[in-house]
């Protein structure tokens, strides 16, 4: 019910000219599908962003923050501490971490309360510093690619290669609701991966899972997997 709510607020809002709050790529292919003939504009916060924002007739205001750290960051830890405030995942957009350089795109509608709460990141002061919107304009998303050995392309199996871990553990984040994939919480340990699936697991980071480069004499499979900066 939650969801179907969250779809049609953001249906609303664009047939009444207005525009979404951010979503990720599923929920912006359930919204898109519920506006049928209805006219819409994208805002794209840089090239490849991976949340967007959809708009009739009035554009967004999205307001892009530095954040500066005397000490380094990840990608989890800003996410974190963002979530800490009971900040909603439709507040925010991307959080992009360029070598040394941190920054997050929010809505305008909570710049005075994310100014006024955001003070700490791993327990060490930060400061917002605000840029003009256009500054990451030309940034692509950034990856590690990595390549490994599996006997099946079974979820579980492939991530237990990528974090070093055993089955067992895997299980245990699932029940956890520790991994996403696709946006969605993973239900099943036997969901197996299909070409650009993306998949999150908490603590370790965002993938996706590009397919399988060959076959091994012992037929298993050599696949390729890129681990999002």
């Amino acid at each position: 019910m939650i969801i179907i709510y969250f779809i049609k607020k953001n249906i609303d809002k664009i047939r009444r000219g207005s525009h979404t709050y951010f979503l990720d790529p599923k929920e912006f292919n359930q919204v898109r599908n519920g506006l049928k003939g209805n006219q819409f504009e994208i805002f794209r916060p840089y090239p490849d962003s991976n949340k967007i924002i959809l708009y009739s007739k009035t554009p967004p205001n999205v307001i892009l923050y530095e954040i500066k750290s005397k000490i380094p960051l990840r990608h989890q830890d800003i996410l974190g501490s963002v979530f800490a405030l009971n900040i909603t995942n439709e507040m925010f957009g991307d959080i992009v971490i360029d070598e040394d350089h941190y920054y997050i795109f929010i809505l305008e509608l909570i710049d005075n309360y994310i100014t006024s709460n955001l003070l700490f990141i791993k327990n060490s002061p930060i400061e917002l510093e605000r840029k003009n919107l256009d500054y990451l304009k030309d940034y692509h998303q950034k990856y590690e690619e990595g390549e490994i050995i599996v006997s099946s392309l079974r979820i579980d199996t492939v991530i237990s290669r990528i974090i070093n871990t055993n089955r067992s553990t895997v299980l245990e984040k699932i029940k956890a609701k520790d991994i996403l994939v696709n946006y969605e919480l993973l239900q099943k340990s036997s969901y197996l991966l299909k070409e650009n699936d993306v998949f999150s697991i908490r603590k370790y980071g965002k993938y996706r899972f590009i397919g399988v480069e060959k076959m091994t004499k012992k037929d298993n499979y050599i696949i390729k997997y890129q681990k999002y900066i």
